[in-house]
């Protein structure tokens, strides 16, 4: 990536500082969501709200990207010493003023999107989206630094996206989040965490130097180390709770593909254990997360 060559904010520059990987953390707790909904009701959902809400999730993934690009830009914590994938406006492929820009564009677009979802959901959706919003903001510019990042991945890429999806899927008249769905929800959380807890990992001393108080520079490499693990495990554990709606399948379709693949990842990442050579940990656990929604997905509609 440091031999790179990009033009100035060219088409090529706006996908590098759009990450399209990391929409896989986007994609997968919709994609557990509506599976849900879909076994819950017999395959009776609704299909617009559900690609609304796929959209929604990409679209302001792509917004936190860029948030994520232009502030830390302007906090200067993207120097010559980052260790991981190279950002738009510190490499000088995209301008300031073109990522403001594209930070009015990308915020205005995730709610023209969003806004349809009130007539499936009710007026307590504008709620919603504003907190999604307003915490894609709060988590790069001062949560983040505060060692709530983790929180926020639970909660906005578990909880929020897999309970908002089931709901506003199922048919009219039949909406409702049940117990299942809200721990399906946390466990989706928990394996998305594993990837900032292991770009934590491989920029803790970064990190410390910045002043930007991660969980992973509060407890340590070694527990982090062991986080990342249990992340990956527990989340595994909890998906018993389908065992309880008759979903067979999507209990141990994750513990047979995925897990093997996230212990496989977490050797790797003991292994290597420091440096940018833990980019190749952090690619493979963007594969695992997918591993792990298209899993639980496919376990929930053959059961």
């Amino acid at each position: 990536m440091e031999n790179i060559e990009v033009k100035l904010n060219s088409t090529k520059a706006w996908v590098l500082a759009a990450r399209p990987k990391t929409l896989t953390g986007a994609a997968v707790p919709v994609m557990i969501g509506t599976a849900l909904a879909m076994a819950d009701s017999a395959f009776h959902i609704r299909l617009v709200p559900a690609v609304l809400c796929f959209l929604f999730a990409f679209v302001m993934q792509i917004d936190a990207n860029f948030v994520n690009d232009y502030f830390d830009f302007l906090k200067g914590t993207d120097d010559e010493t980052r260790l991981g994938p190279k950002r738009a406006c510190a490499q000088g492929w995209v301008t300031i003023g073109a990522m403001r820009w594209a930070l009015a564009i990308t915020t205005a677009l995730a709610c023209l999107i969003g806004l349809p979802l009130i007539y499936y959901g009710g007026w307590w959706m504008i709620a919603v989206g504003v907190f999604c919003v307003l915490f894609c903001f709060l988590y790069t510019t001062h949560l983040s630094y505060r060692g709530f990042g983790d929180v926020l991945v639970l909660l906005f890429f578990g909880i929020v996206p897999v309970t908002m999806t089931y709901y506003l899927v199922l048919p009219d008249g039949e909406q409702t989040i049940t117990w299942q769905c809200f721990l399906a929800s946390i466990a989706c959380g928990l394996v998305i965490d594993t990837l900032l807890v292991v770009n934590n990992y491989r920029d803790i001393d970064n990190d410390r130097r910045a002043g930007k108080h991660t969980l992973i520079v509060a407890i340590g490499a070694k527990w982090g180390r062991a986080l990342y693990f249990s992340l990956g495990v527990v989340a595994c554990l909890m998906g018993n709770i389908y065992h309880f709606s008759g979903h067979f399948w999507a209990v141990w379709l994750p513990i047979i593909i995925y897990l093997p693949l996230h212990v496989s990842t977490f050797i790797e990442m003991r292994k290597i254990n420091k440096g940018a050579a833990l980019n190749i940990v952090l690619g493979k656990t963007a594969r695992n997360m997918f591993v792990y929604g298209l899993s639980v997905s496919i376990g929930l509609l053959i059961g």
